[in-house]
C-alpha cells in the first residue's frame, strides 16, 4: 500500500492512501506509454491499423510482462519456510499477490486479443494468428523477467563436489 503525506500545518498531517507502490504505478504508465508510442510509430510507418495495434499491444504487454516476471522472481526468492503459522500467512499473502499479477497479465492479453480481432481485417493470419501475438510476447517477456532477476544471484557451496563413486557390477 502506498501513501502520500502532506503536511498541512505544524500539527496537521494528511495521508492519502492508494493501492500498490508508486514505483509500480510508474512502471505501468511506462508500459502503456511505450505500447502507445510503438503503435503510433507503426501507424505512421505502415498506415495499417491492424499492424499498429498488434505491435502496440505487444510492446505494452512485453514491458508489463517483464516487470511482472521480475516481481514474481523477487517474491519467489523471499518465499518463507512453511514451518510455523506466521510463515504460512506470509505464503498466502505472496500467493495472493502473484494470483493478482497473473490475473492482470491474463486480462491484458485477452483485451489485446479482443482489440486486435475487432479491427477491420481479412484473412486467416489476421483472424487466428495476430490476436494471439501480444499474449505470447507478454508471456515470453514474463519468463525473461524472471530469468533476468536470477542472473544476478550467486550460489555458494561449502566446498568442491565429491568425486562420483564407481558403479558396482
Amino acid at each position: 500500500m502506498g501513501r502520500i503525506v502532506k503536511q498541512l500545518s505544524e500539527t496537521t498531517t494528511k495521508y492519502y492512501w492508494y493501492p500498490g507502490e508508486k514505483q509500480e504505478w510508474i512502471r505501468a504508465v511506462i508500459a502503456i506509454g511505450s505500447g502507445g508510442a510503438a503503435g503510433a510509430l507503426m501507424m505512421l510507418l505502415t498506415r495499417d491499423s491492424l499492424v499498429a495495434v498488434t505491435v502496440g499491444c505487444s510492446v505494452c504487454l512485453a514491458v508489463a510482462g517483464f516487470n511482472f516476471g521480475r516481481r514474481d522472481a523477487k517474491a519467489l526468492g523471499g518465499f518463507p519456510d512453511l514451518n510455523d503459522k506466521a510463515a504460512r500467512r506470509a505464503a498466502v499473502a505472496h500467493t495472493g499477490r502473484a494470483a493478482w499479477r497473473a490475473s492482470v497479465h491474463g486480462l491484458g492479453g485477452a483485451v489485446a486479443a479482443i482489440v486486435v480481432l475487432n479491427l477491420p481485417h481479412t484473412g486467416w493470419l489476421a483472424d487466428w494468428l495476430l490476436p494471439v501475438v501480444p499474449a505470447v510476447v507478454g508471456a515470453l517477456a514474463h519468463q525473461t523477467g524472471m530469468i533476468w532477476s536470477q542472473l544476478a544471484s550467486t550460489v555458494e557451496t561449502t566446498g568442491p563436489a565429491a568425486a562420483p563413486k564407481p558403479a558396482a557390477d
